[in-house]
């Protein structure tokens, strides 16, 4: 073993992520100032008036801008953590001190039989290529929470159902992580606790749920694969107008609430088909787990109303843990990953006026980004499928005994 290239290897790896962590603290702190719009005001007044409800034991039930789960009022009032930090500084400290837990998480997964360093390298590399939004928003967090639980998966099913219910609790997409689980221990501790979390917040503050009608509510944002109809429109007499609604910089005018109903339409068709390869799927080797989460998120990103720069945050620790496995077949889709996040950012914050314009370069980016992501989306389910459904295979289940062999005994 060359643990001489190993220790290298990792000198690096650690290198390049305090660099590039420091260079992200610089600008969300304001030292130096990252071209376009200002990206840490959504801590600095929105989170920050968000804490102030919530401290008082309620949700921001007059806010239509609040639209998610009700643990994520544990994010937003985090930086109380470090009460001798402003709010968004201590905010930002935060979302550092999980980015370096993703780094742990991967690292440490990345080492023995059957692994590989590589995932750790796409979260070093893929995070900084999002610019300074990453430590702006949330998203980071939440993704820890979700890498945790699928590196806990193979072994410890039932506390990657506890992770996955908790993330789920914050941001709504990590259920989609229980899509390639095969053990009923994880789906049944997911279950237990989302029920009791949410029981939890129920009754304790008022208005845990209030987020799923102003969620109902929204439109189509800018940025999402929906609105290109509406950006190209724009130039051939389509009257609606861009507006900032529910919190973002939507579509507003004729035939938008059509395409809102159709991006629904297909998120309805990757949900079904999603179930399809579920039902057919009979190689569910332990990398599936990651491999199937990965796609299931692609599917329902590119298939939103809103696709925002934080999502590419989750879908950078999805790809991530994907390559901490050496079978995975998840590179290609990993790869576009990273160039639809680097384009992610020219399109946000640095060019996103010609976004809310629509014009040429705006459009171009979005197309060049959608584009990606929807590539991404479909080699990853191809690449699935061909990985784990057998051609002709007749029966939609794979017999107990063979699922007891394809997958590790839990402790």
């Amino acid at each position: 073993m060359d643990t001489k290239g190993t220790g290298r290897s990792s000198a690096w790896l650690l290198a390049t992520w305090g660099v590039t962590r420091v260079m992200l603290l610089l600008f969300v702190f304001r030292v130096y100032a990252f071209p376009g719009p200002d990206v840490t005001s959504d801590v600095s007044v929105i989170y920050r008036g968000w804490y102030e409800v919530l401290r008082q034991g309620t949700f921001p039930l007059d806010d239509v801008t609040w639209q998610y789960p009700p643990a994520a009022a544990l994010a937003v009032l985090s930086p109380a953590a470090l009460p001798f930090l402003s709010y968004a500084h201590a905010f930002f400290v935060l979302a550092c001190l999980a980015d370096a837990v993703v780094l742990a998480l991967l690292r440490y997964a990345g080492r023995g039989p059957g692994r590989s360093p590589r995932g750790a390298w796409v979260w070093v590399a893929g995070v900084p290529l999002l610019g300074p939004t990453v430590y702006a928003r949330y998203d980071v967090m939440v993704t820890a929470v979700a890498v945790a639980a699928l590196l806990a998966g193979v072994r410890h099913p039932r506390v990657m159902g506890a992770l996955t219910a908790l993330g789920a609790l914050v941001k709504v997409w990590p259920a989609l992580l229980l899509v390639g689980a095969v053990r009923r221990r994880a789906w049944a501790s997911a279950v237990v606790t989302a029920a009791g979390v949410a029981l939890l917040f129920t009754v304790s503050m008022p208005g845990a749920f209030a987020f799923l009608t102003f969620q109902r509510d929204r439109g189509t944002e800018v940025e999402s694969l929906g609105a290109l109809v509406f950006h190209v429109g724009r130039h051939f007499g389509w009257d609606g107008a861009v507006l900032l609604n529910y919190g973002s910089i939507e579509f507003l005018g004729p035939r938008v609430d059509q395409v809102s109903t159709a991006a629904l339409a297909l998120t309805g068709v990757a949900f079904g088909w999603l179930l399809l390869w579920r039902l057919r799927a009979t190689r569910l080797d332990p990398h599936v787990l990651a491999d199937a989460a990965l796609t299931a998120v692609l599917l329902f990103t590119v298939t939103s109303r809103v696709i925002s720069p934080q999502y590419l945050v989750w879908l950078v620790g999805l790809a991530a843990v994907c390559l901490s496995h050496r079978a995975s077949r998840m590179g290609p889709p990993a790869v576009l990953v990273l160039l639809a996040s680097f384009v992610t950012v020219l399109e946000f914050p640095l060019g996103f006026s010609h976004v809310v314009l629509s014009d040429w370069y705006g459009i171009t980016l979005l197309v060049l980004r959608n584009g990606l992501l929807v590539a991404a989306s479909v080699t990853a389910a191809r690449r699935l499928w061909r990985a784990t459904v057998p051609q002709g295979a007749a029966a939609p289940f794979p017999p107990q005994a063979a699922r007891a062999e394809e997958t590790p005994v839990s402790s």
